[in-house]
């Protein structure tokens, strides 16, 4: 028996920056291209590490973050509490990311999203959470490499959930959560690093920090 192909002989089933399968979404980035012409506007890549230990996983892109500079992250407030947390615990070659040629490598990390494109108010519904999947369910298996899957919110920790054919009913999301996936991996829940989260101090610097530490521990990276 063989094990996963390698992930570079499956980018085109992890990402496709045609994908038109949700039509809500795809109309919406059409507006959104025809508005902003400099803008991306179009499903966003995983970005990172080809063998990461870590895989976070956020909800959507945001509108003038990912959605205007193609790569998770960068470019809007959400970003800025991640790559400093990811910089200072050494998984991060820059404490920022504004652009996608701004030189950022991340370390033994992966960023990816529940859902690729951006969809209305920030909300995607079920049926494009479910039809986005597909890509999340791929990028997993391809990853043998993962320890830990970090789900920031509660509509990431589920999409881990339904990639990997768990019941919700049995892995309760809590910031600071953690749950066995399987022998080798866990998936560890925090709140978003939203401008609302952090702005509310639903999510602080310092909670955020614990929660990517713990990460790093249960990844084998810190002693």
């Amino acid at each position: 028996m063989t094990g996963p192909a390698p992930l570079s002989r499956r980018r085109n089933k992890l990402y496709d920056a045609s994908c038109r399968r949700c039509p809500r979404l795809a109309t919406h980035l059409a507006d959104l291209r025809a508005r902003h012409p400099e803008y991306w506007s179009r499903p966003v890549a995983p970005f990172g590490a080809d063998a990461p230990r870590i895989l976070l996983v956020g909800l959507a892109p945001g509108l003038h973050g990912a959605n205007r500079t193609g790569r998770p992250f960068t470019g809007d407030f959400a970003g800025i509490l991640l790559y400093e947390t990811l910089f200072e615990l050494g998984l991060a070659s820059a404490a920022t990311s504004v652009a996608v040629n701004d030189g950022l490598v991340l370390l033994d990390t992966r960023i990816t999203n529940a859902v690729k494109c951006l969809p209305p108010a920030n909300k995607p519904l079920p049926e494009e959470i479910r039809t986005c999947n597909r890509y999340l369910t791929t990028e997993l298996e391809a990853l043998p490499s993962v320890r830990v899957v970090l789900a920031l919110g509660r509509i990431a920790h589920d999409a881990v959930l339904l990639a990997c054919g768990l019941r919700r009913s049995a892995f309760v999301f809590t910031h600071g959560g953690e749950h066995r996936l399987a022998a080798t991996r866990h998936l560890l829940d925090s709140y978003h690093c939203s401008r609302y989260n952090t702005q509310t101090r639903r999510l602080t610097a310092s909670m955020f920090k614990e929660v990517m530490m713990r990460a790093c521990a249960l990844a084998g990276l810190k002693d």
